[in-house]
């Protein structure tokens, strides 16, 4: 399967509200992931000012919806590929960790990565950072579960 030339939100999902990733969200991240042919994602990502736990420093919650969101769409595509589907699976967080390393910056360019490491039938664990500068800042680790019908997310893509 061809990698996609738009952000996988804007291609699959552009009616989603999801505060991290979803493009029709006014007052979201919009976090936008592209494929690399390794495999992984990748995006990057510009805070504002209203994204600071104080001056020049970014929230963590912020820090956790970035990586939660890349994250996610990283199980996402991973299975949609595997499974040659015209259209990704709907995944939801089962569960995933956040270790911030050092302060995030809120004056640079944020380059998010992440990869599955691992995946069973309908769930993939990932592991992703946020780096700014070169420079590791926030690491995660989640497992992601593709839903069913009668599931509320199921319909959200």
């Amino acid at each position: 399967m061809p990698i996609p030339d738009a952000c996988l939100q804007e291609r699959y999902s552009p009616q989603s509200i999801c505060f991290g990733c979803g493009p029709a969200n006014p007052h979201g991240l919009h976090i936008r992931s592209f494929p690399q042919p390794d495999g992984s994602l990748t995006a990057q990502w510009r805070a504002e000012p209203h994204h600071a736990a104080f001056p020049g420093i970014l929230n963590g919650g912020i820090v956790g919806a970035l990586l939660d969101c890349h994250c996610n769409w990283t199980a996402t595509w991973h299975l949609m590929q595997r499974d040659q589907l015209s259209h990704p699976p709907c995944t939801v967080t089962a569960s995933y960790a956040i270790k911030l390393q050092r302060p995030t910056p809120t004056d640079a360019e944020l380059h998010l990565e992440a990869r599955v490491v691992d995946a069973g039938t309908d769930r993939a664990r990932v592991e992703g950072s946020i780096s700014a500068g070169g420079e590791v800042c926030a690491t995660c680790t989640g497992t992601f579960v593709a839903v069913k019908p009668g599931h509320p997310a199921y319909h959200r893509w």
